[in-house]
């Protein structure tokens, strides 16, 4: 256009002409603060959640009051190179699942597991997660140099104290959970004991997606030195976690906000009933 315009002395019009596009396009200009708040936004989010890919951030964002196209975010997160690696599969899927039924209300199941990592130091240590299926809230996670079943006991007393008791707990068979201990601490209580089959953990989903999600975002997260780190991060994340991460299977809400919509909803029908 420009070439036309000074090399033969035309005028702008008849240089659009010449060029086929119209005159709106030729001194369209973009506006280059015009992302600056998306921007923002973005980097402010993912600052406070490193861990979340472009969906979680984007419900984020919407949470926070954006009403952004996510078009425009997504456009915006890959030119920031924020995208995520994704994970290669590393087993086959399995041919013919059997979906965890979903608890009609809390403390009727609760799933359990452990974990394990290393400090700086190269020193081993455990965690014991306790997950609620109804609502995917983490109930505790108990973090040690060793976990035997007397202390599984004590972070399941400790729970019931302010939860309630639960209708069932569900796990593996490691040796914690089929110790004589456990077994007559839950006949006292009245809790059923579920066992899943060895080397099947699609069977304990629950609390297997929760591990990951824990492990992704904080123990790969950061080095830590001491076990009083992990647990000072761990306890800050398992509020952010049950208080401020939306779940998919959750109606992309958090689990204390799916829990208070469901308690909503119970003492609606009592009052109408």
């Amino acid at each position: 256009m420009d070439y036309l315009k000074q090399a033969h002395g035309v005028s702008t019009r008849r240089a659009c002409r010449i060029a086929g596009i119209s005159g709106s396009v030729y001194r369209y200009r973009p506006d280059s603060t015009r992302d600056t708040p998306v921007i923002a936004a973005l980097q402010s989010a993912v600052e406070r959640y490193p861990a979340y890919g472009f969906s979680k951030l984007f419900k984020v964002l919407r949470r926070w009051g954006h009403g952004w196209n996510h078009k425009r975010v997504h456009r915006l997160y890959c030119a920031l190179n924020l995208n995520m690696r994704r994970r290669g599969k590393k087993r086959l899927p399995t041919r013919n699942p059997e979906p965890l039924t979903v608890p009609a209300t809390l403390n009727r199941c609760w799933s359990m597991d452990f974990m394990s990592d290393s400090l700086f130091c190269g020193r081993r240590f455990r965690t014991f997660n306790v997950v609620d299926d109804f609502n995917r809230e983490v109930l505790a996670i108990e973090i040690d140099l060793n976990l035997p079943a007397p202390r599984v006991i004590r972070v399941l007393e400790r729970i019931i104290a302010w939860r309630g008791y639960p209708g069932k707990l569900r796990m593996d068979n490691g040796p914690e959970f089929i110790s004589i201990a456990l077994a007559d601490w839950a006949d006292q209580h009245d809790i059923a004991l579920e066992f899943i089959k060895p080397g099947t953990p699609t069977q304990n989903s629950y609390v297997e997606r929760f591990n990951r999600t824990y492990r992704d975002e904080i123990l790969n997260m950061y080095v830590f030195r001491n076990l009083s780190e992990v647990r000072q991060r761990t306890e800050s994340w398992m509020t952010e976690y049950n208080d401020e991460r939306p779940h998919d299977s959750l109606e992309d809400l958090t689990p204390w906000e799916y829990l208070a919509k469901h308690q909503r909803a119970e003492n609606s029908n009592q009052q109408c009933s």
